[in-house]
């Protein structure tokens, strides 16, 4: 099986496609459940599936202090390891490179780290990075690449994305081609479109499987990352998929796939599950709130989720005033169902060329909710 993204219907920049991979098809756009550390937290692998996610994301720099990825490998790789048979995208520790700034260096070779676990010292370099990926057997490796932190001004992010090209270029060399499997390219240059259009024209020559856009959602606002899209993304190649990397709330997933972005990956939907928040086709609702204490409703109607089908608002409510661990795991069971029905009807709405009416409903039952 060949890697390769097969675009099956557009509208406007939208697409609506299949990612074929070694390790199965999965449909585009796609929303990724983040398992940092091999699993996604409050899930089962099961768990996961019956939400409708077929992608999930794993993460080299916490994967490579623990377990490490020599022994990932000796027991099979990640795929047996977590049990996900499933594709499998692991990012590189690049979005590390800037969110741990107090606990690392970094040179021309690479990033030397001090573990956040025990402060010991790792060296993370293109080469090592990819490497590492390889062990895991990752269907899908990220290069290694400097999230360029916001704000910086147009010469550091010009620095800034020089030197993830040229990273670039050394883990292109260290990637092991293997039928079903892909490398990426993350396009940087903060919010500078002409830095922005240097990145994706470089990252082309160089040649990926497919191409990322990373350095968003890190404090520019809505606004802004939509206009680095609206100038990126129709640089990348057409017949490539196009990922996201890190973004986010649901009305960000409706307006980027307008864009014609393919792959998104974010922590919210789990995170917001362990503290007490469900997104919902009403809006965002706190759980914790007294208003819910006596509702005998479901969390949101239609949705086919446990806490939805079994469970009333009281209860989850009650489950989170106690400190009950069930709470968060019902509840990010909840999140990702929604955020993968999210994505589904998108699917649709390409194949149907309604995705701007199916967007500006769902936006409109969020604001009707949301005023209740």
């Amino acid at each position: 099986m060949s890697f390769g993204h097969q675009v099956l219907a557009t509208d406007g920049a939208a697409r609506a496609g299949l990612l074929h991979t070694a390790h199965g098809a999965v449909e585009t756009p796609v929303f990724m459940p983040v398992g940092t550390a091999g699993t996604v937290k409050a899930m089962t692998a099961d768990q996961v599936r019956a939400t409708g996610a077929g992608l999930v994301l794993g993460n080299t720099y916490h994967l490579m202090l623990r377990p490490g990825a020599d022994r990932v490998e000796r027991l099979g790789g990640l795929h047996r390891f977590m049990d996900w048979p499933g594709p499998i995208l692991t990012d590189s520790g690049g979005f590390q490179v800037m969110s741990l700034a107090g606990l690392r260096t970094m040179d021309e070779g690479g990033v030397t780290f001090r573990s956040h676990l025990d402060g010991s010292a790792h060296r993370l370099t293109p080469e090592s990075a990819t490497q590492i990926q390889h062990k895991l057997d990752a269907t899908i490796t990220m290069v290694l690449d400097e999230c360029t932190p916001f704000p910086a001004t147009p010469a550091q992010a010009e620095a800034s994305m020089a030197l993830s090209m040229r990273w670039a270029v050394r883990s292109r060399d260290a990637f092991v081609p293997r039928p079903g499997y892909g490398q990426f390219g993350i396009v940087q240059g903060s919010v500078f479109p002409d830095l922005r259009a240097a990145s994706a024209e470089a990252l082309t020559a160089i040649g990926f499987e497919g191409y990322a856009v990373g350095g968003l959602a890190v404090g520019e606002g809505q606004a802004t990352m939509l206009s680095v899209l609206d100038s990126a993304v129709p640089r990348l190649p057409a017949d490539r998929p196009r990922y996201l990397m890190g973004v986010g709330t649901p009305d960000d997933l409706l307006a980027a796939v307008a864009r014609g972005i393919d792959m998104f990956d974010c922590v919210m939907p789990t995170r917001a599950g362990r503290t007490a928040r469900g997104f919902t086709s009403r809006g965002v609702l706190n759980l914790r709130n007294a208003r819910h204490a006596e509702d005998a409703g479901p969390l949101d109607e239609g949705c086919a989720c446990t806490a939805c089908t079994r469970h009333s608002r009281a209860y989850l409510h009650h489950l989170f005033r106690a400190n009950e661990m069930l709470g968060p795991m019902l509840l990010t069971q909840h999140n990702l169902t929604y955020y993968q029905s999210l994505m589904r009807g998108m699917r649709a709405a390409i194949t149907e060329r309604r995705l701007q009416a199916h967007a500006d409903e769902i936006r409109a039952a969020w604001a009707a909710g949301n005023t209740r």
